[in-house]
């Protein structure tokens, strides 16, 4: 986002520190790809393909790092309406938390990426520093990152151009996330559906994978969803 007004508020008694990154209503926020006009190319674009892309801007995304006790647990989980997931290289997803639609991926054994609707990220880091006790660290990462959408049944073929990881059922089932190489960038990658996949990517590098996708799927026919 661009010329973001930032509103830092300050939470007693915990003495800690949270800003606000969401626009003033006056600013528009902006994707990182809001350059590329995705809007004219999914209406003049083609219609039919092997790949669908879609790029979900301006989403909430806060990086939690804690060995978290039973007691923590218990409050993770009443803030997020769904427990952690332990179990490596796995996630969770659910429609009707307190806040909404979140999902909870594993990065590794100390740390979760949740991702939340983009208005809630500052009310949901506002709660966790109110309620949750004890030694951990949340970090909103909303502003350095986007989340591309790409599906369709030649996504596996255009995702094995661009990344080492083993995509086949058997090895990369529903649920799956990884953090891995992609397209000589990085990604986290998680398998939401059968034919559909979410990349994490960081801000700096939207550009370039958009690009790096579009070549990538040129074979199969690339369709752009807005």
């Amino acid at each position: 986002m661009s010329d973001v007004k930032v509103e830092a508020v300050e939470l007693a008694p915990v003495d800690k520190l949270v800003t606000k990154q969401l626009p003033a209503a006056e600013i528009v926020g902006e994707s990182p790809l809001h350059h590329a006009d995705l809007i004219s190319v999914a209406e003049h674009g083609p219609q039919e393909g092997g790949v669908h892309f879609h790029e979900r801007k301006l989403m909430g995304l806060l990086t939690l790092r804690c060995l978290p006790s039973a007691e923590q647990q218990e409050v993770i989980k009443a803030l997020l309406g769904v427990a952690l997931p332990m179990q490596p290289l796995t996630s969770v997803t659910a429609d009707d938390s307190p806040i909404g639609k979140v999902s909870v991926r594993w990065v590794s054994p100390d740390e979760w990426l949740i991702i939340v609707a983009g208005e809630q990220a500052f009310e949901l880091e506002t709660r966790f520093f109110e309620q949750l006790t004890g030694h951990y660290s949340l970090v909103n990462i909303s502003g350095g990152t986007t989340i591309f959408d790409v599906s369709g049944r030649h996504v596996v073929d255009m995702l094995k151009k661009s990344t080492p990881v083993d995509l086949h059922g058997s090895e990369f089932p529903v649920g799956k996330v990884v953090s891995t190489v992609f397209a000589k960038s990085g990604a986290m990658i998680c398998r939401v559906a059968e034919d559909q996949f979410e990349l994490v990517v960081r801000r700096s590098f939207a550009d370039y994978l958009w690009l790096w996708i579009q070549d990538a799927s040129r074979e199969y026919g690339l369709v752009v969803h807005h």
